[in-house]
């Protein structure tokens, strides 16, 4: 999910080592990937240029990440998210449960990486195979608010009122975003998750006044 992230808790049982080394090594591919298209845009840094900056190989590159685009977009955030939303209260509603997931999240992801934030949200709508791919990926945080939705409801996974409405959450968060990127992150990211939340909890008419 972009622009958000969730750490986990210090409660948590912590990686063993072959985990931590493959975290480790994801995120010197990120990290090199975010600094050289800073450096020199998006189109000019290669995979080979991001395996040179990480000390890797552009095969352990491909390993971690089928694409380019996906270095930029994956993240930690969606095997997070189901965990966190099933600790909710059973008979809290989804909107509610998400809007206390991504409050966290997203004040992590601002005080822990504000400027990769808003580089990832700015390559989302500027870049049309970065945007492509995000489109695509999402069926896999929907696939996650799909099951969590079924478990709350009692409801099959796969029934198209459960699709609809865990995509239809998927894709407002993700015009959230974009519409953050779009007017030059001048917004505070929590507000606008806010107010989308709002707006899918109540209607429009019931939703703060559009700005």
């Amino acid at each position: 999910m972009t622009a958000a992230r969730i750490s986990a808790p210090s409660g948590a049982p912590q990686p063993g080592l072959r985990e931590r080394k493959k975290l480790k090594t994801r995120l010197a591919i990120r990290e090199a990937t975010y600094r050289l298209i800073r450096e020199q845009g998006y189109e000019a840094t290669t995979v080979e240029q991001i395996a040179e900056a990480a000390e890797v190989s552009p095969s352990t590159v491909f390993r971690y990440f089928p694409t380019k685009e996906d270095i930029v977009l994956t993240d930690e955030f969606d095997p997070l998210l189901e965990r966190e939303l099933r600790e909710r209260p059973a008979d809290e509603s989804i909107v509610e449960s998400l809007r206390h997931v991504l409050r966290r999240a997203v004040g992590l992801g601002h005080a822990e990486e504000p400027e990769i934030s808003r580089l990832r949200t700015k390559l989302m709508i500027e870049v049309p195979a970065v945007r492509s791919r995000m489109l695509e990926s999402m069926s896999v945080t929907g696939g996650i608010l799909r099951r969590v939705i079924a478990e709350r409801t009692g409801r099959d996974a796969d029934e198209l009122e459960v699709r609809t409405f865990a995509m239809g959450l998927i894709g407002a968060l993700t015009e959230t975003a974009a519409y953050w990127a779009e007017h030059d992150h001048k917004d505070d990211l929590a507000l606008l998750v806010d107010r989308t939340l709002d707006m899918l909890a109540h209607g429009l008419g019931g939703a703060e006044n559009p700005r």
